[in-house]
């Protein structure tokens, strides 16, 4: 079972929280920033960090809420209403340096799921300290300037039965992004729905995308991080 804990990080001036997830044993490890969907670092998004750190990562999933949590959709929408973005964005870059600044990370990379999706994104186009980027079905799209200011590998997943992220929004992606010349690779699910990695909602999980997303995420991790 991985090391976690609660722990708090500074974000200009002012104290944030995470949750770390570490690996048992020493050595060096790659680190991962989790980004929350609009529940908040529930016990879905703690399980994800488990795993990274299953896997040999070292996570840390920010939290963005201040440890506030829900299951209904519209308190959801209400937290999600009430974020201070710019306070956010510090928050997410100071997480980045927190994991950098720890000797046992080599190389980190950012992770994020509905509005961490996109959260992740701009995280990438914000600090070149993130290797590698996998946004989990980002609903909003950024700006052309900030998509083309991600400069590290990106593995964009989404799900063809998602209606809350119309193929326009993802063929943009791609054509800018081939314009550009950012490494990237896009994936749809086609029968897979919005929050199909997500196993606490039966109604929308979808194992087998699941599975195969997070060999994706893992293998482009693996390969970008390591003496990043």
């Amino acid at each position: 079972m991985p090391n976690s804990q609660t722990v708090t990080f500074l974000s200009d001036g002012t104290e944030a929280q995470g949750y770390l997830a570490q690996p048992t044993g020493s050595g060096k490890f790659p680190g991962v920033i989790v980004i929350q969907e609009w529940w908040g670092v529930d016990e879905h998004i703690k399980s994800v960090a488990d795993r990274f750190a299953e896997a040999g990562f070292i996570a840390l999933a920010v939290d963005l809420y201040h440890g506030q949590t829900t299951s209904e959709p519209d308190e959801a929408r209400k937290l999600v209403m009430a974020l201070d973005f710019p306070r956010v964005l510090r928050e997410m870059i100071a997480a980045v340096n927190y994991l950098c600044g720890r000797a046992e990370v080599d190389g980190v990379g950012v992770i994020g799921f509905c509005l961490g999706g996109t959260l992740s994104l701009l995280l990438a186009s914000k600090t070149p300290r993130v290797g590698a980027v996998a946004s989990f079905y980002g609903g909003r799209q950024l700006d052309d300037t900030e998509l083309m200011d991600i400069a590290c590998p990106i593995l964009a997943i989404y799900a063809g039965q998602d209606h809350g992220i119309p193929p326009e929004h993802i063929a943009h992606q791609r054509e800018v992004w081939m314009r550009s010349g950012v490494p990237h690779e896009i994936v749809v699910y086609q029968q897979a729905d919005h929050a199909f990695f997500n196993e606490t909602r039966p109604e929308v999980y979808d194992a087998a995308a699941a599975e195969d997303a997070w060999q994706r995420t893992l293998s482009l991790f693996r390969k970008q991080l390591q003496s990043a």
